[in-house]
């Protein structure tokens, strides 16, 4: 069989798959050989950082990941912050790449989402208008 997914992990390091928070005691090469949600620590966004509207989205789209027992709420409340941001946002190509990230959710393709909405960390403070900027991050 061959292996779809083959990555890294440094001693202490952790990965989520399907749900379960795995870490190692040493440097090892993981294999997986079949189709799994995983997320690699390094872009698990805490909660402290969800500061901007785009990494609130992103911080909610990784928790449909991360726990997806909890996926058919967590959608409850993505749709709901999509929804908004699509709203207020004034830039056609941000739109166009918000839209990009929400197809991708909604076809269960979260970690393809996730690289989305990366792609739009920085934009978001020019791209969502001042006014409605603070009512987004309140939803």
């Amino acid at each position: 069989m061959k292996a779809k997914m083959r990555f890294s992990l440094k001693a202490g390091e952790r990965i989520f798959i399907n749900g379960a928070v795995l870490t190692v005691s040493q440097k090892v090469t993981l294999s997986l050989l079949n189709e799994a949600r995983f997320l690699l620590e390094s872009h698990v966004l805490q909660v402290t950082e969800a500061t901007t509207p785009m990494r609130q989205l992103y911080f909610v789209a990784q928790s449909i990941l991360i726990n997806p027992q909890d996926a058919g709420k967590v959608m409850g409340a993505f749709r709901k912050l999509y929804d908004s941001l699509m709203l207020v946002t004034n830039d056609e190509p941000t739109k166009d790449t918000l839209r990009r990230a929400g197809e991708l959710v909604e076809a269960d393709r979260i970690f393809d989402a996730l690289k989305v909405i990366r792609t739009m960390f920085e934009p978001d403070v020019r791209s969502v208008a001042p006014a409605t900027a603070a009512a987004v991050q309140a939803a």
